[in-house]
């Protein structure tokens, strides 16, 4: 009997393994995305890239050029948290983003910054 259990948890934890693998491959690469800016919308480009939870990369578009992304997180479920900061004259800001990972889409939704939060829809190329 604790040989059948040993099994059942040993292929759980493998599962539970590979799951986490995928997710963090899918997200691997370029993500592209359109975000409602002052003078209408302009296209984001992200590059990520995933090692075990650890999410790295950057953010190019918008005003400046690429933004390296820093606390980068993605779990087994597909749940994806980074941060951003950017500097203007001085001015440092920093932008929150969270969302899911699912089906080829990358949805966050970005705060900090001005204005609102506001959900952006990124697909990968």
């Amino acid at each position: 009997m604790k040989t059948i259990r040993g099994s059942i948890q040993c292929l759980i934890a493998l599962a539970a393994l590979t799951l986490w693998v995928s997710f963090a491959a899918d997200i691997d690469g370029k993500w592209t995305g359109q975000v409602e800016g002052r003078n209408g919308p302009q296209s984001q480009t992200i590059m990520l890239k995933a090692s075990g939870g650890t999410l790295t990369g950057s953010i190019q578009g918008g005003r400046g050029g690429a933004v390296e992304i820093s606390n980068g997180t993605i779990d087994d479920s597909g749940a994806v948290a980074f941060t951003v900061v950017r500097e203007f004259g001085g001015n440092k800001i920093t932008q929150e983003y969270k969302g899911t990972l699912a089906g080829g889409e990358l949805k966050l939704t970005v705060s900090g910054g001005r204005g609102e939060p506001r959900q952006v829809t990124y697909k990968k190329e």
